[in-house]
Parts: structure tokens; sequence; C-alpha cells
């Protein structure tokens, strides 16, 4: 039942100046009941379903436009499943894998219960058929099979994914495997959840419509996507539907129409009838607040504490588009406000590049020459496994670089617009040393690029950031990534 005050209002006192003034406490009465009834309609989600939560995101700007629980810890259930295509879009993007790459079938993943494809232990799928599988039918088996092929193990696997987490700013999830099946220890928040669906979107809009994908064929099955909001609610174009008995039915949605775009989250539902249904309200009543402007560009992501060298040799890191506030060490972000935006300083940068560097020589250091180690699978394994836990290279970082307060950063002219950064260095000479070798084999993408450098300092030591500007859009930026990658240069995007 819907209410305007302002009707309500007007319709009683008009009612109340004709009528005698026994028939007052009747009418007051009625208000009363209807002020009851109001209360009721707008918290009936919490109220009824005590695993209920949901936030609806501005993905524009990043405002919270309506938010209940969103920052209480839910399990995630098959949304899960939204982390990993995240890294296999991510493997995908810097040629780790490609789309007709062998998911091969261990006896872990053949042994997953359903949903699954069926597959038999030791037959392989394509790696598109195993994103197409996730997205439509969120086959646990394909989810494991995947997780297997990108960290070796599916534990490992499940690191890479919290790892991947914290560098998106999603501070309250944890994951412990791949396809969301129920394990305590498994946690996330609705504005986590809408954190990841605006970075997937952002950030692999080539691989996005994946999401809208309404069914696709496999041997002689036509799977259908269990996403019932795509094709029948104006706007809507993914992301993915999740449920465990302890979850409940959960769902994230994005929507664009009208220049107007939200991405909405809601958790714990009692039905998958009843989370739709409360979907297509959120919806409904909050894209039409949403705002025409806005660049969009709302999750950076920092450089991920674990595994540091592979990290940052086999993943692409796009660090924040502006300077802005440094969060608190909890990021415990307000329910209202421009969020979901991950925050951090040139400091929490700069420290991670000095860790990283003083960890490896020189000559091999993908940090100080901006090239890429060899990234085949069998390699990203083997130095994974490796890797320490996080918590001992969050030990290594602090050891290696006093937490202490950083001067403001010394910089050439740095344009404006789109830049990449192609790797950083102690040493000046060495980064434009860097930038030189890169535009020679970047060709007509760099002929118009201006190289510079970007220095911080820390105490004893210091980092210049080797990078180009001049681009006038982010397109002609990562394009020219692309280029650079090929030519075996770490490289990400970023707006000035």
């Amino acid at each position: 039942m819907r209410i305007k005050s302002s009707v309500v209002s007007q319709s009683v006192f008009f009612d109340i100046a004709k009528r005698p003034l026994g028939a007052f406490s009747k009418i007051a009465g009625r208000i009363v009941l209807a002020g009851a009834i109001a209360v009721l309609a707008l918290t009936a989600p919490a109220m009824a379903n005590p695993k209920y939560a949901g936030i609806v995101v501005d993905a524009k700007t990043g405002k919270v436009l309506y938010g209940e629980d969103a920052d209480e810890l839910r399990y995630p259930a098959s949304l899960t499943k939204m982390m990993t295509l995240y890294l296999a879009f991510e493997a995908l993007e810097a040629g780790r894998i490609s789309k007709s790459t062998p998911v091969t079938f261990s006896k872990n993943a053949a042994a997953e219960p359903p949903s699954k494809l069926g597959v038999r232990a030791g037959q392989s799928i394509t790696v598109e058929q195993a994103i197409l599988s996730l997205v439509t039918r969120s086959a646990n088996d394909a989810a494991t099979a995947l997780g297997e092929l990108l960290g070796g193990s599916e534990q490992r696997f499940a690191r890479m994914m919290t790892n991947k987490a914290r560098a998106l700013g999603m501070t309250h999830t944890t994951y412990r495997n791949a396809n969301g099946l129920p394990n305590p220890d498994q946690k996330t928040t609705a504005r986590d959840q809408a954190r990841l669906g605006i970075a997937l979107r952002q950030h692999f809009p080539q691989y996005y419509d994946y999401f809208s994908t309404r069914s696709f064929r496999f041997g002689k099955q036509t799977i259908g996507n269990h996403n019932r909001l795509v094709g029948s609610v104006r706007g809507v174009d993914g992301i993915k539907t999740g449920y465990t008995r302890a979850s409940g039915f959960n769902l994230v949605t994005s929507a664009q129409l009208d220049g107007r775009s939200i991405v909405a989250v809601v958790l714990g539902g009692t039905s998958g009838g009843s989370r739709d249904a409360q979907m297509r309200k959120l919806v409904a009543k909050y894209m039409p607040a949403a705002s025409r402007r806005g660049g969009g560009n709302l999750i950076a992501e920092a450089p991920t504490a674990e595994p540091p060298v592979a990290a940052v040799a086999q993943a692409e890191v796009k660090p924040a588009a502006a300077p802005v506030a440094v969060a608190s060490a909890a990021m415990d972000l307000p329910n209202t406000g421009p969020v979901p935006d991950f925050r951090y300083s040139g400091e929490s940068s700069s420290r991670m590049e000095m860790a990283y560097a003083a960890t490896q020589p020189v000559s091999d250091n993908p940090v100080l020459t901006g090239k890429i180690v060899p990234n085949t699978l069998e390699a990203q394994s083997a130095k994974l496994a490796a890797q320490p836990a996080a918590a001992d290279v969050d030990t290594q970082i602090t050891n290696s670089v006093a937490a202490r307060a950083e001067t403001q950063p010394e910089a050439d002219a740095q344009p404006q617009g789109w830049v990449i950064q192609i790797g950083a260095t102690p040493d000046k000479a060495q980064a434009m040393t860097l930038l030189g070798n890169a535009k020679e084999k970047g060709g007509k993408m760099l002929r118009n690029a201006t190289p510079f450098t970007v220095a911080f300092s820390n105490g004893g030591g210091q980092v210049y950031r080797a990078r180009f500007g001049g681009f006038d859009d982010q397109d002609k930026a990562v394009n020219a990534c692309k280029v650079l990658k090929k030519k075996g240069f770490a490289c990400w995007a970023s707006q000035q």
C-alpha cells in the first residue's frame, strides 16, 4: 500500500472540517492506522525476513539511493560466481587464456552437486562455454573447473578471489570456493556485491554482454538463464542470481535506461518470486531517481596484497581515477554518500610498489622494469604456490616500508584526461628509459602520447611512476595498453 503524505493530510483536513466533533476520534484513529500501515509497508522486507538486505546504487555517481542492512554479513551463494567471472575476464584481457582454452574437469569439479553441467572427470569444455554455463545455469562444476584452471587449485583460487575483493574495496567479503556452495566462512554484504556488479560492467565492457545471455546450446541441451528479469524488465541487462538454504534467494541486477544507470542488490529473499518482485520494485522506484550525469568511473583497483610479484606481473591494476580521501583502516563506509568508490591514497599505492621492489632484484622485477613475467598457467600456479599467505605479505610490507605519512607527490607537468602507467622504479632516469623503450615499441598508438613521471617519497625511499598522457578518451588509452602488453609491458589506464 502506497500513501502520499500530502494527499492524505489534505483529504483528512477537509474531512474533519465537514464532520461534527464527535467524529474526530474515528478520523484520528484512521490516521494512526494509515500511518502504521505505511511504516509496515516500507519496512516489510526486513521485519518479515531477518535474512533480507538490499541496496541500490547510482552507477554513474556512486550515490546510494536505497539501503537496508547493506553492510550486514550474508552468504553470497552463487553470487560468488561473479568474482569467478571477474577473474576469468581479467585473464582473458591479459591474454593468459582465450575463449577457446580447454577447461578440464578434475574429479573434484565433476563431483560438485547441482546445478551443474554434468561433465565427467577428465573431459573438458572451452572457457567460453564455462562462462556461459556460470551466467545461465550457474553450474557449480564448471565454476570449480574454471577456478582450478586459473588458480591451480580451488583453495588457491579462493585466496585470489578474496585478494581481488580487497583490491576492489570489498572489505567485508571472504571467499572459500569458486561456486558459492555452502561454507560458513564465505560471507559478503549487499554493498560489496554492488561494488562487484559495478566493477564488472566498468572494467570489462567487452565481456559484460555475457550477463544478458538468455540461453545457450550445450550439446543437445538448451540451457536457459536463471535470471528472470533479463528480457522481462525494461533496461535490465544482467547480472546474477544465487540461492542456498542458508542464504535465501539473492539477486544482483544492473539496469540502464534513458541515460540513467543503477546496480541493485537483494539478498535473503524468501522465494525466487518474492526476490524478483522486490527487485522489480527497486528498479521501478529508483531508476527515475538516478542521475544522467557522472562518468561512472567508480571502482578503482589497488594492487592486490598477495601474491605481490604475480599480481603485478599477471594482472592489470587500475589505480584510482583521481586523488581521494584516505579511508579508515576498517573501510567502514557509510550508508549514504558517494559510494561505492574504492578509496586509497598515493601512500598506500607507493608502499605497495616499494614493498614489491624491496623483495625482488631489479633485473627481474616487473614493478621496476615494467616487463611481464612469462604468464603460462603452469608458471602462474607455481608462483602462487610459492607465495606466503596474505597475512605474511602484509607483514613484509609493513617491515619493508615504514608506515610514515607521505609527502605530497612531486611530478612533471601532468597531462589531463586519460593516462596509462607502465611501471615504477626508484630511479627517475630508469623510469624515463622505460618510457622511451615503450614509446619506441608502441608505434603509432604512442606517437602523440606525452611521457612523464610522478614521484612519491616515503621516508628513505622514492618511487617514480612511468606514465603516458594525452589520450582523448578511455578507448584510446585501453587500446594503447593492449599494444604495450603484447610487446611485454605491464600497463593500465586511468583518468587524471
